[in-house]
Parts: C-alpha cells; sequence; structure tokens
C-alpha cells in the first residue's frame, strides 16, 4: 500500500529542492496576530548574517507565545513574502503536521546547539 501512494506523488527535480534556501532561526519575539484568518502569531527570528526577518505562522494549537521566543526554528528564507494582514511575512517557519491536523503543527528544530543563519541541507 505504501510503495502505491507513494508512486502517486509528483517528483520534483533535485536542482529545484537544492534550490530551496533552508536556514536555522532564533526565535527573537512572538506575539499573538489576532488579525489573521485563523490562529496565528507574528515572530521576528534573527538569520544571522541574513538578518532578523518576520514570519506569521500557525502554531497556537500546541505552543503559547512566550515559550518560543528563544527557540530555534527551521525555516525557508528564499521564497517571496506573503502578506498576510498587516503582515509581510518572509519565511516559512517549518513544521510537521501531526496525524495530517493542519491546527497541530509540531515544529522542526535543531536536535543540538546551532548558529542563527546556519545552512540546512
Amino acid at each position: 500500500m505504501a510503495d502505491v501512494q507513494r508512486a502517486a506523488l509528483p517528483t520534483l527535480p533535485a536542482d529545484s529542492f537544492f534550490a530551496v534556501d533552508i536556514r536555522v532561526g532564533k526565535v527573537l519575539s512572538c506575539d499573538a496576530f489576532p488579525e489573521a484568518r485563523r490562529p496565528a502569531y507574528r515572530m521576528r527570528i534573527d538569520f544571522g548574517a541574513l538578518g532578523t526577518l518576520q514570519s506569521s505562522a500557525r502554531l497556537t494549537g500546541r505552543y503559547r507565545a512566550e515559550e518560543l521566543v528563544g527557540r530555534l526554528v527551521v525555516a525557508v528564507v528564499n521564497l517571496p513574502p506573503r502578506q498576510i494582514g498587516p503582515v509581510r511575512s518572509e519565511v516559512l517557519v517549518l513544521g510537521a503536521y501531526r496525524d495530517g491536523d493542519d491546527d497541530d503543527v509540531v515544529l522542526l528544530r535543531p536536535d543540538t546547539d546551532c548558529s542563527p543563519g546556519d545552512r540546512i541541507g
């Protein structure tokens, strides 16, 4: 059964995947974002030499804003910015949808110390 499901997935050329710039960031601030259509946080994230970038992330189902501050996260930094209400989301913070539930996101993060801006490969 798993082979059938995997065969149905679209393929992606390796060059396309390697063009995605995924970096480690450190959350500097995290605040409620009541203007979002679905519950979300507005986050400022330090990416080292890339600077501080902003994101809107739907993490409210599992995390409190104050516990995200200081945490390392993994994010895509080279997607075009998206305007989400009054927030210009500049990076896509990555997480796993637990049991397929897009309201229960588990953040991806390094399992040991990394520096803001470290590249994921």
